[in-house]
């Protein structure tokens, strides 16, 4: 779990439990490729359109969801997957589902709303969260995901994602979601 410290207690551009250059000097000490895109914060799908055209390749966004037993997901897909959360239930095999607070985001996670990216994994130390993928985004060329903060973003090759997830031993699940998008 990440620091003791409530989301209103957290100066979050200092005290993330990995921060930007830590997660990047260990991209670049794993020998994993990437491209760094410095922008203005973005906060959701819809903010994030007038920085997309400038970023080549899929972009991307992420649910951190819960079910009613506590077992925590991070379903990261394209930004135009659109999903229900009923049926995404019914596909990850589990109960209802609902988001994860803000709270639990940063406990588990330690990254705040916005900034939410499958890279976050890497502040998982429990494992309490499966990591979901979604297939379609994985046979992009090119994907894009926020390296901890929404004012950066970083592209790789899916391929890349992957080696990076297997050396920090993390299996990510990926799945077809075309069974979970809504009627």
């Amino acid at each position: 779990m990440c620091p003791d410290l409530s989301p209103s207690e957290v100066n979050f551009s200092t005290d993330l439990p990995t921060s930007p250059a830590a997660l990047m000097e260990r991209l670049t000490a794993l020998e994993i490729p990437f491209t760094l895109y410095e922008h203005k914060a973005v906060f959701t799908v819809e903010e994030s359109q007038e920085i997309d055209g400038l970023i080549p390749g899929c972009h991307t966004r992420n649910l951190f969801i819960r079910d009613k037993k506590g077992t925590m997901f991070l379903v990261t897909l394209r930004h135009d997957t659109r999903v229900d959360l009923n049926k995404l239930s019914a596909l990850l095999g589990c109960g209802r589902v609902s988001f994860g607070s803000p709270d639990r985001l940063w406990t588990y996670l330690g990254v705040r709303p916005g900034s939410v990216t499958p890279f976050a994994i890497v502040n998982d130390v429990g494992r309490d969260v499966t990591l979901v993928l979604e297939e379609g985004m994985m046979q992009e060329d090119i994907v894009n995901y926020h390296p901890l903060v929404n004012t950066m973003t970083i592209g790789l090759t899916p391929d890349k994602l992957l080696e990076f997830f297997s050396k920090i031993n993390v299996v990510p699940r990926i799945i077809d979601l075309s069974a979970a998008a809504p009627d």
